[in-house]
């Protein structure tokens, strides 16, 4: 399948898809390779220590603190890197109902991160956004 750049087939093609599994974000010290048996999904190397993004569940076995829950909805939709609006359009329908969202765009797609107790919501918005685009 050939990445999508242009903004107006994205938001048609969002196809947003909301995952069941709780994660979390935690700040960990030390390296990578302590933590990969966790399987995050995600990592960054920030100054103030290790990100992890991690289901819940592993967190909790970990001992490891965090603060929110949040539900992950994937955008099906293949976007290109180079794709220019796509994560401030998204933003701004979910800013718009009040609903937070921690966006990571990967290779193939984007994944928006909601509050648990918005996870529906933001579901909706997102579909809204597609059908009105």
């Amino acid at each position: 399948m050939r990445a999508i750049k242009d903004l107006s087939r994205l938001l048609c093609s969002l196809e947003p898809k909301l995952q069941d599994t709780e994660f979390v974000f935690c700040t960990v010290e030390g390296e990578l390779s302590g933590y990969i048996n966790l399987q995050p999904i995600a990592t960054f190397i920030e100054p103030e220590g290790l990100s992890l993004v991690l289901e819940k569940s592993a967190a909790q076995q970990a001992k490891l603190n965090f603060k929110h829950t949040y539900k992950l909805i994937t955008l099906s939709v293949h976007s290109s890197l180079e794709a220019v609006g796509l994560t401030a359009a998204v933003s701004t329908a979910l800013a718009k109902e009040g609903i937070s969202a921690n966006v990571i765009a990967a290779y193939h797609h984007d994944y928006v991160f909601v509050p648990v107790t918005r996870a529906i919501d933001a579901l909706v918005c997102l579909k809204l956004l597609a059908e009105e685009a």
